[in-house]
């Protein structure tokens, strides 16, 4: 018989569940993320002056600031909003940049083994720039606009500053990873 799941502690936003020997976290009220992967300039992958859009704002639980794809909560104001309408709004708001296309590239995890929150990635592209971007209230939004060939190295610079790295950056930095290792001299 397979035990049933238990909710341990339920806050405003987020709840801990134990299931058998599992405990993990979940977002309240079935509100998931929409992250945006935004690029400028040229058609996708046909440039080499390609600019990502990222961000970069304090997060408490890691206590310093952190390097991120812009990202935003769905639903956490409006119950049954939609994924695409959530990410126009969250990009403009954190980055100032509007897109003239937004194309869904999936629902994924980024920590499957200690929570259950899920997020949409959604491609932005044609932007405009229509404000400062900043986020809302007291967010304190830094705006990062990067050539994508700068990518690896803004995000080590950021990383000798303090900054730490959210997990979907290493969508922008797979190419680096996934070259061969150099063979050893002989």
């Amino acid at each position: 018989m397979t035990q049933a799941a238990e909710t341990v502690w339920e806050g405003k936003y987020i709840k801990v569940t134990k299931h058998g020997t599992w405990e993990y976290v979940s977002r309240t009220r079935n509100v998931t993320a929409a992250v945006i992967l935004a690029l400028d300039d040229a058609p996708f992958g046909q440039a080499p002056d390609r600019h990502v859009i990222l961000v970069e704002q304090y997060r408490v639980p890691l206590g310093s600031m952190s390097l991120e794809l812009p990202a935003g909560l769905v639903g956490h104001d409006e119950e049954g909003e939609e994924i695409a309408a959530a990410a126009v709004r969250e990009l403009e708001e954190e980055t100032g940049y509007r897109a003239a296309r937004m194309t869904d590239l999936g629902r994924f995890h980024a920590s499957p083994g200690m929570s259950s929150e899920a997020f949409t990635l959604l491609r932005a592209e044609e932007l405009t720039k229509v404000g400062e971007g900043g986020g809302v209230e007291n967010e304190d939004i830094l705006v990062h606009r990067v050539k994508l060939e700068d990518v690896p190295a803004f995000v080590e610079a950021k990383r000798r500053e303090g900054a730490r790295v959210d997990v979907k950056i290493l969508l922008l930095l797979a190419g680096l990873f996934l070259q061969p290792l150099s063979a050893p001299d002989r």
